[in-house]
């Protein structure tokens, strides 16, 4: 028994639908728990997020906690924006399977490339901010817990899909030279 390459689109689109659903609760939850925390009750920062107590960073400096609540929430928006992305191709039948070299699979493939680069740079960024505030003396978590950890794997898939997006765009670009000339 083979699988299809459309039942498979289908299990990664239900996938991608659970993903992007965690990934954006957890971004709300960030960002909430950063205004909440702010405005409302700076008791929160020891609970901000299941695992996350960075009341040491809150009782050290407010703006540095807001800081880095900042660059943990767009690397998590960033990360939801991605998985909506993917729903977005497989939902509107914008990926044809008979005629993959398409306009719309190579801007796809650009957006995912930059995103992803964009992820490895404010994981990469927090991961050292991070760093500088635990010299500093200030407790925090662990970079996995602060969901700024695999900076470097951001980094290199960003690259890798666009070293792909552009194949990709050669290939678009053959077969529309095809096209016209028969």
């Amino acid at each position: 028994m083979t699988i299809s390459t459309t039942k498979t689109l289908k299990v990664l689109y239900v996938l991608a639908w659970i993903i992007f659903v965690g990934v954006s609760i957890e971004a709300g939850g960030f960002i909430f728990s950063t205004i909440y925390t702010l405005e409302i009750n700076p008791v929160n920062a020891h609970r901000s997020w299941p695992g996350l107590d960075l009341s040491s960073l809150y009782d050290y400096d407010r703006g540095y906690f807001l800081a880095e609540m900042v660059q943990i929430s767009l690397v998590s928006v960033m990360r939801a924006v991605l998985f909506y992305l993917i729903i977005d191709i497989l939902h509107n039948n914008k990926l044809d399977i008979a005629r993959p070299f398409s306009k719309n699979v190579g801007r796809f493939l650009f957006r995912v490339s930059y995103l992803s680069l964009l992820i490895g740079l404010f994981s990469w960024f927090g991961t050292k901010y991070t760093e500088w505030l635990v010299s500093k003396g200030v407790k925090l978590p662990d970079l996995q817990d602060l969901r700024l950890g695999g900076a470097d794997v951001w980094l290199f898939m960003g690259v890798t899909i666009y070293v792909i997006a552009q194949i990709f765009k050669r290939g678009i670009d053959l077969q529309t030279e095809n096209e016209l000339t028969v």
